[in-house]
C-alpha cells in the first residue's frame, strides 16, 4: 500500500538491448552496464528527496530490480516488455488503487538529474489537478512528467510528446506548466547525447563508468537550452 503524495516512476528497459543508438561506441554489454549505471545516478538522487512519498521502479530485468532494492525503491514487475506508455499506465494504475496524490514520471537515462530539479517540480504541485512537464532539449520528447492525480491525465509517451501532453493536460482542464531545466532535458540516446554529456562536468556513477572504460563519443555539437519557464 503507498502512501500519500507524490511518487516518483521510473521505467527501466534493463540491460538487454538497452540503448541501441550507442552501438557505435559501445557493445552490448556495455550499453546494458551504462544503462544501469544511470539508473543508479538517478535513483541515488530521488532517494535524497524528502518531498517524494517514495519510488517506484517498472522493469521485467532482474538487474534493474536488484538496483532498485539497494535504494529503497518498490519495484513494479512487468511480465513482458510492452513499451514505456503501457509501463507507465500500469504504475499510474497502481498508484490511482492505492489512492496517491500524484506521480512524477523521470527516464532513467538523465543521470545529471539533482534533487533540486525535481523539488522544483515538486514546488509546483497544487492542491487540485495539476500537471508540470520538462522538454527533452530537443523539445519533442518528454523527459519528466508530473501529473496529480495520477490518472487524471493520460500519458502517451514517444519520440513527439511533449505538445501531445500540452493538449491533453487542457483537453482534460489543467493549465500546464512548463519547465526548462537543462540537466533532466539531457537523456543519453545517441552518441551526440554522449558527448553533450561528457562535456558536462559530473561526479556521476555513469561518467565514471565512461571514464574507466575509455569510451570516445563523438564530437560535441553545442545545443543550447534556456532555462525559463513558460
Amino acid at each position: 500500500m503507498s502512501k500519500a503524495g507524490i511518487w516518483a516512476v521510473v521505467p527501466s528497459k534493463g540491460t538487454v538491448g538497452a540503448k541501441q543508438r550507442l552501438t557505435p561506441v559501445m557493445d552490448a554489454a556495455c550499453r546494458g552496464a551504462f544503462a544501469m549505471a544511470m539508473l543508479s545516478d538517478v535513483l541515488a538522487v530521488l532517494a535524497e528527496v524528502r518531498a517524494l512519498a517514495g519510488v517506484i521502479v517498472v522493469t521485467t530485468d532482474p538487474f534493474a530490480v536488484r538496483i532498485a532494492g539497494s535504494f529503497g525503491a518498490r519495484t513494479l514487475i512487468e511480465e513482458s516488455p510492452r513499451g514505456l506508455t503501457m509501463a507507465i499506465s500500469l504504475a499510474s494504475t497502481r498508484l490511482c488503487a492505492e489512492s496517491a496524490d500524484g506521480m512524477i514520471v523521470l527516464p532513467g537515462d538523465i543521470p545529471l538529474v539533482t534533487s533540486n530539479d525535481v523539488e522544483t517540480l515538486l514546488q509546483e504541485h497544487a492542491a487540485g489537478p495539476s500537471f508540470v512537464i520538462v522538454p527533452a532539449r530537443d523539445e519533442q520528447g518528454s523527459n519528466a512528467v508530473l501529473v496529480a492525480p495520477p490518472g487524471h491525465v493520460p500519458l502517451r509517451f514517444g519520440d513527439d510528446s511533449f505538445r501531445p501532453h500540452l493538449a491533453s493536460a487542457r483537453a482534460h482542464g489543467i493549465v500546464p506548466l512548463v519547465h526548462r531545466l537543462p540537466n533532466i532535458a539531457l537523456d543519453i540516446d545517441t552518441p551526440r547525447d554522449l558527448s553533450a554529456f561528457l562535456h558536462r562536468p559530473s561526479r556521476t556513477r555513469a561518467r565514471a563508468f565512461l571514464e574507466a572504460r575509455g569510451v570516445t563519443p563523438h564530437p560535441l555539437v553545442e545545443w543550447h537550452y534556456e532555462t525559463h519557464r513558460t
